[in-house]
């Protein structure tokens, strides 16, 4: 069966951001030809990486219009758009459905911790307010609500809702996924550090963290696994493993943004309530970049 449409690797870009707070656009537009020259397949605008919960509608919908003329069909575009509210979700996803994107990223509602029925009704209703490809969004440690597998394959059956990216790191939970949910639907993983073994089960690629700061290298280990090249994969996750690890010490996406700083592809600036990362964290960072193989800006 030929694989899915949404497979490979996926990045869950970072919102770049200049020491006003403002979005800095020269950095945007140099990070999309950067992971386009190095082989990433898409990238999530406006994702958790993205600082979603502070970058304003507007913002959202000049960073969309801005990467799809930057991109220019060389990468698949996706925009995170969801909320915890369904008529905004709704709306939101009948907005975006008209901007050229390519699918819409949408996580389970976070804080009202709807039950499994409200979860299917929620995304029942995107679904039917969109006309490009939905995917899920299962991601507990951050929504503190669980979409089950047999929630999900309820939702597969709807003509729009065509994948799920699942941060569940638990191989019991892909196997699930790819054995209740319908042929054809693309089961991503959520978690850098178990993607490789997600796609030897079975999964069809990753929305990455890590990839913000390795694109080539995150790129070619999901490709050597597709390819059931599992010692090449595995040998290539291993020099990444650090950054899988390291990049999380502190709320993503304090760290990869540092890491990006610290290679000289942007500032790492945050919005409140996010935080500079620690300078304890510094030195452990920084020995994951060079464990794979990422070359770092000269010292001021």
């Amino acid at each position: 069966m030929p694989s899915p449409a949404l497979a490979g690797t996926h990045v869950a870009i970072v919102t770049p951001l200049r020491d006003d707070g403002g979005i800095d656009w020269a950095a945007w537009s140099r990070l999309l030809d950067w992971h386009a020259a190095s082989g990433t397949q898409g990238v999530v605008v406006g994702g958790t990486t993205g600082e979603s919960p502070t970058v304003t509608a507007e913002e959202l919908l000049e960073l969309t219009r801005r990467a799809r003329a930057q991109i220019a069909g060389r990468m698949q575009l996706i925009v995170g758009c969801g909320s915890n509210d369904t008529a905004t979700t709704v709306a939101r996803v009948r907005a975006f459905s008209n901007e050229g994107v390519d699918g819409l990223l949408l996580a389970t509602p976070a804080y009202n911790k709807p039950m499994q029925q409200g979860l299917y009704l929620h995304f029942e209703a995107a679904a039917a307010a969109a006309s490009v490809p939905l995917i899920l969004y299962n991601v507990p440690s951050r929504t503190a609500v669980d979409m089950l597998p047999e929630t999900v394959a309820r939702l597969a059956q709807l003509p729009r809702i065509v994948a799920i990216k699942e941060a569940v790191p638990d191989m019991a939970r892909i196997r699930a996924l790819l054995t209740q949910c319908p042929a054809g639907f693309c089961v991503l993983s959520g978690d850098d550090a178990t993607a490789c073994a997600a796609i030897a089960q079975g999964a069809h690629g990753v929305i990455s963290v890590t990839a913000n700061v390795a694109p080539a290298a995150m790129s070619q280990m999901v490709g050597a696994a597709l390819h059931g090249d599992m010692a090449r994969a595995r040998e290539l996750d291993a020099r990444l493993s650090g950054l899988h690890e390291k990049l999380f010490v502190e709320t993503n996406p304090i760290p990869v943004k540092w890491a990006l700083e610290r290679m000289g592809m942007m500032r790492g600036q945050l919005r409140l309530p996010l935080t500079p990362l620690s300078q304890r964290h510094f030195a452990v960072v920084e020995s994951a970049l060079a464990q794979a193989g990422v070359p770092l800006a000269a010292a001021a």
